[in-house]
């Protein structure tokens, strides 16, 4: 078959195997140039012309977009034949049956947050808790404000993102329905956090959810944000959500991201970040549930003396795969980015690391630091670690690096000459390692959450 042919099978491949994943949009558009039943309606249709705009596009991409293969640089590692065959559907409308009461297990004790709760994507009102918020913030549900003020997003959602970074980007802008926004004004202060919980739960059929979130930091704005995504019960089901963060000038934001899925889950996050002169950005990525995980780190610069910090944290076992991409551009000069990332694999858990710094020729004085380290239990785990920088400029502070590596024997045997444990053991061993990251998360609650959870996972894995 020649290379043409085969590329447009499969690109008709990516159409088929995803339709499922767009099966609403028919429907939608239909209720969308629907006569309305008052003027105020009618003109909301109409501003709504450039996202309806932005979703044909994204159809077309998808169109035209082929399904990555391993022969993709990009997903080598990481198969998508799973993830197809489950052969998802959209969620056509949210559950409204769940009170507080069916959601306080899946609660970080002690977590003082303002509280935005989506159920399978779509925005829960009476889940939600957010409180008094201070003055110049603004949260709420994408579709409402997409209804009543599209004006405020107009400009701004779709545009940090543009195209994404795969074929799961498009899926999502053309589908999107539902998910948060949170808008800081100039100088606005969120001093108490606001938790977004996605909370999965399971259908008749394997649903696929497609949040879209938009987090906008004003000049001088501050705010902390804790991401969670959490299931109730061991269902099958696909989240694939795209977070856009834009921080203006001198825009400070901390952001902490727990990704806990049903053991049997698909997760796919695209979070594109764009940074302004002089912003501070802080995320710890914590990556611990889901059957295969896909999370893509990617940054831009667009003002000088901006600082991003990226850590994570990921843990996999049996049956599990997960993966994390990072694309950090720097286009302009003195910006600075760290990317520290540690992994934890037993049993036969599979992760991959794949991180790319790019230095472009006018970003002198750029300061960069990539690192990877894992450490793995058992024999039959595995990482594919790959940080790499790309450097065109000359006047630059770089480095990069990855450790693959074992718990030492002699600590082990330090511990259990001591009457502790061997399951014990790797549990003070193993969270020792991953201190650094779980320290890094600003909330104590979390951090205590977080320790404990780890921690089980360790003991409750299988010794080699």
């Amino acid at each position: 078959m020649s290379t043409a042919a085969n590329s447009s099978r499969q690109r008709t491949e990516a159409a088929e195997a995803f339709a499922g994943w767009l099966q609403d949009l028919g429907r939608d558009a239909d209720r969308a140039t629907s006569p309305k039943e008052d003027s105020a309606q009618a003109d909301s249709a109409r501003e709504q012309d450039w996202l309806r705009a932005e979703r044909q596009q994204a159809v077309e991409r998808v169109r035209t977009q082929a399904v990555p293969t391993g022969k993709s640089e990009d997903w080598r590692y990481t198969g998508l034949r799973s993830l197809i065959d489950q052969g998802f559907i959209q969620v056509d409308e949210p559950l409204t049956a769940l009170t507080p009461e069916d959601i306080e297990e899946i609660l970080v004790p002690g977590l003082d947050a303002h509280r935005a709760v989506l159920v399978n994507g779509r925005y829960s009102e009476s889940l939600s808790d957010l409180g008094t918020l201070p003055r110049g913030v603004r949260v709420g549900s994408l579709r409402a404000m997409l209804d009543s003020d599209p004006d405020a997003l107009q400009g701004v959602l779709t545009r940090i993102a543009g195209e994404g970074s795969h074929l799961f980007a498009s899926l999502n802008t053309a589908a999107m329905q539902d998910g948060l926004v949170l808008l800081l004004e100039r100088a606005a202060l969120l001093e108490r956090p606001i938790e977004i919980i996605h909370l999965s739960v399971g259908m008749e059929e394997p649903r696929v959810a497609q949040p879209r979130h938009l987090i906008s930091l004003g000049e001088g704005a501050q705010a902390q944000v804790i991401e969670r995504y959490v299931s109730l019960g061991d269902a099958l089901y696909c989240t694939n959500s795209v977070l856009e963060l834009a921080l203006g000038r001198d825009a400070q934001l901390r952001h902490a991201r727990l990704q806990q899925e049903s053991p049997n889950a698909f997760h796919i996050t695209g979070l594109y970040l764009s940074q302004d002169e002089n912003s501070r950005y802080a995320g710890v990525n914590i990556g611990l549930g889901g059957t295969w995980a896909r999370t893509d780190l990617v940054t831009r610069f667009t003002g000088e003396h901006a600082e991003c910090d990226l850590q994570g944290l990921y843990l996999a076992g049996d049956k599990q795969l997960i993966d994390y991409h990072m694309d950090v551009r720097h286009g302009l000069p003195n910006c600075s980015s760290r990317e520290r990332f540690k992994g934890i694999l037993y049993g036969k858990g599979r992760a991959v690391f794949d991180g790319l710094v790019y230095v472009a020729r006018d970003a002198q004085k750029t300061d960069a630091d990539m690192s990877n380290r894992n450490l793995i239990l058992s024999a039959n785990a595995e990482v594919d670690t790959k940080p790499q920088l790309e450097i065109y400029a000359d006047d630059v502070k770089c480095s990069h690096g990855t450790t693959v590596g074992q718990i030492e024997p002699e600590a082990l045997f330090y511990l259990r000459s001591r009457g502790i444990s061997a399951p014990l053991a790797r549990r003070m061993l193993c969270l020792g390692f991953a201190g650094e990251i779980i320290d890094a998360l600003s909330s104590e609650a979390l951090r205590d959450y977080v320790t404990e959870q780890v921690g089980m996972r360790l003991e409750q894995a299988p010794l080699d």
